[in-house]
């Protein structure tokens, strides 16, 4: 049996913009992605602060070091410029690993830098 368990978290990201006409994701700065251990075009949750939206998607690199937190697709429909949001990803882990496990969290300030 495996459980599902948070592997890391972007809390309180800055969304720096979206970009509706795109075939969905959510670009991160890709230092941001390295800090927290997600993979490129890896599953995340995204929760919108602002609104209460939950969406799922797949992380894109953005330029590292550049703040960049840009809502893709249809998502945009939901996630505003602006908005605070909690980026998740999670793993599967037996329950014995699961119990040992320390998922990366990172605190991002106003400009989504590491706090």
């Amino acid at each position: 049996m495996f459980v599902k368990v948070l592997k890391s978290k972007l809390h309180r990201a800055t969304v720096t913009g979206t970009k509706l006409h795109y075939p969905g994701s959510i670009a991160i700065d890709s230092t941001l992605m390295e800090a927290v251990g997600i993979l490129p075009y890896e599953a995340v949750l995204v929760a919108d602060l602002n609104n209460g939206s939950r969406l799922e998607t797949y992380a894109v690199p953005a330029e590292a070091n550049s703040g960049q937190v840009v809502i893709l697709g249809a998502a945009a429909r939901l996630i505003n410029p602006k908005d605070i949001v909690i980026i998740f990803s999670f793993g599967l882990l037996t329950p014995d690993e699961a119990g040992k496990f320390k998922p990366k969290v990172v605190v991002l300030d106003e400009n989504n830098k590491i706090k």
